[in-house]
C-alpha cells in the first residue's frame, strides 16, 4: 500500500475518501506541521492511484488491509488515526480494533451508516455560486459542482490540485467491486460497545447530502472525550469549504491528545 510520509514524531495515519487518493488530505499537512511532533502517514487505500486493489473486494477487506499496513509501518508504537468520508468508517474500525494502541480518532464527514438509503441526510442545497470558478475549472466544472455547497475560487483550485487527480486515477473497476460490499462486517461501536475514551473529533457538515450529520451524532454517548461539530455552509467537501474551521478543530484535537491525561 502506497504512503506519502512527512514529518517526524508520533505516527498519525490519514485515510482518504472513496474514489480519491491521499492527495485529498494533504491540505491538512500544515496543521500537523504547526502542531509539531507528528509523523504523517497518508495512505492510498486499495484501488486508489498508487495502491493496486489486487483481490480486495469489500470494505472489510480494505479495513483489514489497512490494519496490516499500520502494523507494518508503526509496529507497537502508539498512533492516531484520521479518516475522511469512507476513510472515516475505516478509521473508526482501526481505532476500535487497536484501541489499546490508538491515541485518538478523528473523522471528517465520515461514513457512519454504510447503506445510502438508510442514512439521514438533508436535501441537496447550494448556498453560494461563484461564476469565477468556471474559468478555473474548465471541463472539471461539473464534477466540482456536483458536490459543492459554497463555491469559491480557493475551493475550486484546491479541488483541481488535491481531489481531481485522485478521482481521475482511481481503479474504477476495483471500486465498483468494493462498493458492492460497502458495509463492514460489524459496526465498530457495536462490536466494541465499551465507550471509546481517547480524544476524538467527529467533524460534520450541515449541508452534507452524502453522509449527513445526524448519524454521527447518534454515537455521542459512545465517545465521552469527543468534540462533535456540525459546520454550517459546508457539504461533503467540508475541507474545501470550511478550511479555517477544520484547521482549528483538528489543531484542538491534536492538543487534546498531547494532554490526554486531563
Amino acid at each position: 500500500m502506497f504512503a506519502h510520509e512527512s514529518g517526524s514524531g508520533t505516527p498519525i495515519v490519514l485515510l482518504h475518501g472513496f474514489g480519491m487518493d491521499h492527495r485529498s488530505l494533504l491540505p491538512l499537512d500544515p496543521t500537523f506541521e504547526r502542531a509539531g511532533g507528528w509523523r504523517r502517514i497518508f495512505l492510498d487505500l486499495p484501488g486508489a492511484t498508487r495502491s493496486p486493489a489486487g483481490s480486495i473486494g469489500s470494505s472489510q477487506q480494505v479495513a483489514d488491509a489497512v490494519l496490516d499496513e499500520i502494523r507494518e509501518r508503526v509496529g507497537d508504537e502508539p498512533f492516531a488515526v484520521l479518516g475522511n468520508s469512507f476513510g472515516g468508517m475505516i478509521a473508526r474500525y482501526v481505532a476500535h480494533e487497536r484501541r489499546e494502541q490508538v491515541l485518538g480518532l478523528a473523522t471528517i464527514a465520515g461514513v457512519f451508516v454504510a447503506t445510502h438509503a438508510e442514512r439521514i441526510v438533508p436535501p441537496r442545497t447550494v448556498l453560494w455560486r461563484d461564476d469565477e470558478v468556471e474559468a478555473i475549472l474548465g471541463e472539471a466544472l461539473s464534477e466540482y459542482r456536483e458536490g459543492a455547497v459554497v463555491e469559491s475560487t480557493g475551493g475550486a483550485r484546491a479541488f483541481l490540485r488535491h481531489e481531481l487527480p485522485g478521482l481521475n486515477a482511481a481503479d474504477q473497476i476495483a471500486l465498483d467491486r468494493i462498493a458492492q460490499r460497502y458495509s463492514l462486517d460489524h459496526e465498530p461501536e457495536l462490536r466494541h460497545p465499551e465507550p471509546f475514551v481517547q480524544p476524538t473529533l467527529h467533524l460534520t457538515a450541515r449541508q452534507d447530502d452524502v453522509v449527513g450529520y445526524r448519524d454521527a451524532w447518534r454515537t455521542i454517548d459512545h465517545y465521552p472525550r469527543a468534540t462533535f461539530a456540525t459546520l454550517d455552509a459546508a457539504g461533503h467537501g467540508i475541507l474545501l469549504e470550511q478550511p479555517a474551521l477544520c484547521d482549528s478543530l483538528i489543531a484542538d484535537w491534536l492538543q487534546r491528545m498531547r494532554h490526554a491525561d486531563y
